[in-house]
């Protein structure tokens, strides 16, 4: 049993290197929640999870603001940090169950959105599961599989020794940079769609963007072979972020995909629509991925029943209390997971890998594979990866477009459960807290 007797919370804002674009708007930077958990014992779990609230809840953002919305879910944090002092747990599972449903409660109120998006609480509480983990870990000197719980240790059925490195290509990433990102070898692309490019809801509009955009990006990456395919080409993930007003749109869409030899390509569509709309897909002619829509196992085993035949993990979005739960579910039905990014930090980055590197490959790879856009998307990202705990460690970077794991990499669970001297005595050394 943990108690914890003390708890900290505080903000660094970091800038993009320029306007991301997805879900048909843009952010211009990311506030980083950093978390510190001590227990009663006077052991410390540090969390340093990534705030998104365009992805988590877009009526926040458009209500609010950047800014305003990003405060509205550091205030979650805070609620939830409050309800947590004092609190006791046996694992991390059990803090997150026990924090949610008062901190949604709290969420609906606070937003004035009745029917608030549970993304939006679990990315609230991503640093606060993180942190548990680490105090859960201290003085185990177990791997990551020894540490979960019995009941959810199936589904982390391999050891990968490489995972492909997916980036993305948001709507305005030039064709240099696209060059640049295959010459460099990655393999598999994140494409996102679903742009709105006047800005004014137009459906077909977004259609005609969408289809301009693959047969460009299909038309570059078409000079392009790799080894780690099975049909031995480049891979493309779309991400559509629940834009498709339905299944008919996202059908023209795909016969585009067929006619311009794109279609046998395509590995995942990643959440076409919105979360509320339940459309059976199981006759669409790709592999649709879960994501936004499912915030538990009630959920996954909807969409599943449903024809959605993958589902994307993000430890970094909803936390990896509430993934390892989803993921022995799909593992359970026989459905492959990968986990997708948030344009996380470092460390919360190596945190997602560390989910990723137990997971079977999708069956048209030969090898794992996890998204990380941070590189790309982070003015000062190599000043935050300066306060990774495993600095430096080969794992921490990609080489061609690969991450080469080794036993170092699993002995350290990936470096994210340790303590960062930097974001320790940030947080309680420490100055503004608001850089």
């Amino acid at each position: 049993m943990i108690r914890i007797s003390e708890t900290e919370h505080g903000i660094m804002k970091e800038p993009l290197l320029s306007p991301f674009g997805f879900k048909g708007d843009y952010l211009t930077e990311l506030w980083q929640s950093v978390v510190g958990l001590r227990a009663q014992d006077g052991t410390l779990g540090i969390g340093v999870g990534v705030q998104s609230v365009l992805w988590s809840d877009p009526r926040v953002f458009m209500h609010y603001g950047e800014a305003s919305g990003n405060r509205h879910m550091a205030d979650l944090t805070q609620y939830a940090l409050k309800l947590a002092s004092d609190a006791k747990f046996h694992t991390p599972l059990e803090l997150v169950d026990r924090l949610f449903p008062d901190v949604y409660e709290y969420g609906r109120k606070s937003t004035g959105i009745s029917d608030l998006r549970a993304t939006f609480v679990l990315n609230a509480l991503v640093a606060v599961d993180q942190a548990a983990w680490g105090l859960y870990s201290r003085g185990k000197g177990k791997s990551f599989e020894e540490l979960v719980p019995d009941e959810y240790r199936p589904a982390l059925s391999e050891r990968q020794q490489e995972l492909a490195n997916i980036p993305v290509v948001g709507y305005g990433l030039s064709e240099e940079s696209i060059e640049q990102i295959l010459r460099e070898g990655y393999f598999l692309l994140k494409i996102k769609i679903g742009a709105d490019p006047d800005r004014d809801g137009d459906q077909d509009k977004m259609l005609a963007w969408d289809q301009q955009r693959l047969s460009h990006i299909h038309d570059i990456a078409s000079r392009y072979e790799t080894t780690y395919t099975r049909n031995g080409k480049i891979a493309y993930y779309l991400d559509a972020n629940g834009r498709y007003d339905g299944k008919e749109r996202m059908l023209r869409f795909l016969e585009h995909a067929d006619r311009i030899g794109a279609l046998e390509r395509i590995v995942l569509v990643e959440e076409p629509f919105d979360e509320a709309d339940e459309i059976d897909v199981s006759d669409v002619p790709v592999r649709l991925a879960a994501d936004e829509s499912v915030h538990d196992e009630r959920d996954a085993r909807i969409r599943i029943d449903m024809g959605y035949g993958a589902i994307a993990l993000k430890p970094v979005a909803k936390t990896m209390s509430v993934s390892l739960k989803v993921a022995k579910h799909a593992r359970d039905r026989g459905i492959p997971c990968f986990c997708a990014d948030l344009t996380a930090n470092p460390v919360l980055a190596d945190w997602n890998k560390t989910l990723a590197s137990y997971l079977s490959p999708l069956p048209e790879l030969k090898i794992g594979a996890i998204e990380m856009n941070g590189r790309q998307n982070y003015r000062d990202w190599d000043r935050m990866k300066s306060w990774h705990p495993y600095a430096g460690a080969s794992w921490t970077e990609s080489l061609e477009g690969i991450f080469r794991l080794d036993e170092s990499f699993y002995a350290a669970k990936g470096g994210a459960l340790e303590i960062s001297p930097y974001y320790e005595k940030w947080l309680y050394g420490k100055g503004d807290q608001s850089e």
